[in-house]
């Protein structure tokens, strides 16, 4: 894509999840949509519940998906928006005052309000990932979303703080980095997921985002079009493919198959009927199952998990307040029975969302798999119309042409395919 005007305004998002790093190449549409030009995906080796455990294997997989993802989009790419998640994750609700200085509120009163609502404690070893206004009071007079211009002396600001555990957070930065790419920012990964399957209505009304992992399961909850309460729960997809394993006695490889393959989450869908061959360890031959036994696996582990996001939705205090009810998204939750038995769970609609408002390859990614590496465009692309600058960060242009080399030098990219792939992409 040397030389292409378009390069300048496309954006990259890097979904380094516990069982795969996604990472998708994307731009803006004229109607605020996006539209995908490249996608590249791996399976991840090397994070467990959203933790690097192991570095190098980490590098790898990225490498992986961000060279599948160049091809595709026939462009280099340079810099990402890295989506995190993890139990070292926490979040709070937190507020800061401020006295508005010309009696008219300015940017930099909003600046200033923001940062002293954000000043709370932070714990040692915490980073600050994100400040997300709810809502801001002028004076007595509350509920206002975009203060600016209006009168007043006195300036209040409602916010959601989220934070990470520093070590966490720089271990995958290091690794980013060791494929010679620019870490843009860290998004909390349930934020960008929302951004990309939620609609204004849900948000408005109250919903209760889910998004199933392989690593970890990700809820934030909306009321008033502002997010209210995001929390992280350790069970995932990769305890129901350890519970098949367990049960089945098949090796962990077998398991993941059976359970994309045939698996259901509400016993009663399965048939009794239905059997299927289930590879034995060692050299012993294959057992037939029937479908039926292999839910009564599953299901336990269903019911666990959404009890759990229950529990935690009554903890937050806004079970009452979330009126368009549960959205489910990720990978996990596309298993046939999931949201009959999340709707017998939780009383109130469930729905299974994948990514909106997308162009180009909108075949391959309107999946709940590809939420997050979707929703880290939109994050992306509405930072960029918002012109905010971050913190030490300004918005870099993601993709380019044949000018950076120090990439390849990082990469220590020096054998013959990739030279040819480099000769190609300079030439043509």
């Amino acid at each position: 894509m040397a030389g292409s005007p378009n390069a300048s305004n496309m954006v990259v998002g890097l979904d380094i999840g516990t069982s795969k790093v996604v990472a998708i190449v994307g731009q803006p549409t004229d109607d605020g949509g996006i539209e995908i030009a490249g996608i590249g995906a791996h399976p991840s080796r090397g994070m467990k519940r959203g933790v690097v455990i192991n570095i190098e294997s980490t590098v790898q997989s990225i490498q992986r998906a961000v060279e599948e993802a160049e091809l595709m989009a026939g462009c280099d790419i340079h810099s990402v928006y890295v989506g995190v998640a993890g139990s070292h994750i926490s979040s709070m609700n937190s507020d800061g005052v401020v006295a508005i200085k010309e009696r008219e509120v300015t940017t930099s009163d909003i600046d200033r309000v923001i940062d002293s609502a954000r000043a709370r404690a932070i714990s040692e070893g915490q980073r600050v990932l994100h400040v997300l206004p709810q809502e801001f009071a002028i004076d007595a007079q509350g509920g206002i979303r975009e203060p600016l211009g209006m009168s007043g002396v006195r300036l209040e600001a409602q916010v959601h703080l989220v934070t990470a555990a520093l070590n966490a957070v720089q271990n995958i930065e290091k690794c980013v980095r060791r494929c010679g790419l620019e870490v843009d920012a860290i998004i909390l990964e349930q934020l960008a997921s929302s951004m990309a399957v939620l609609t204004e209505d849900e948000r408005e009304l109250g919903v209760c985002m889910v998004d199933i992992g392989g690593g970890t399961t990700d809820m934030a909850i909306f009321t008033e079009g502002a997010i209210r309460h995001t929390a992280v729960i350790p069970i995932a997809g990769d305890q129901v493919t350890n519970d098949i394993a367990m049960a089945l006695r098949t090796p962990t490889q077998h398991a993941e198959e059976i359970k994309v393959k045939y698996a259901c989450a509400l016993t009663q869908l399965a048939a009794s009927d239905e059997m299927i061959k289930v590879p034995s360890v060692g050299d012993r031959p294959a057992r037939d199952l029937s479908r039926q036994a292999l839910a009564e696996v599953v299901e336990p582990r269903y019911e666990e998990l959404f009890t759990l996001v229950r529990d935690e939705l009554r903890r937050s205090g806004y079970e009452d307040m979330v009126a368009a009810g549960i959205v489910l998204t990720g990978g996990t939750s596309r298993m046939e029975g999931v949201s009959e038995l999340a709707e017998e769970i939780f009383h109130m609609p469930v729905r299974i969302a994948c990514p909106q408002n997308v162009k180009g390859l909108s075949d391959v990614v309107r999946n709940p798999i590809y939420a997050t590496g979707v929703g880290l465009l939109h994050y992306a692309l509405q930072e960029a119309r918002h012109g905010h600058q971050r913190e030490g960060q300004s918005m870099k242009g993601s993709v380019g042409g044949r000018h950076d080399g120090a990439r390849r030098e990082i990469k220590g990219d020096s054998s013959p395919l990739v030279k040819i792939k480099g000769w190609f992409k300079g030439n043509f």
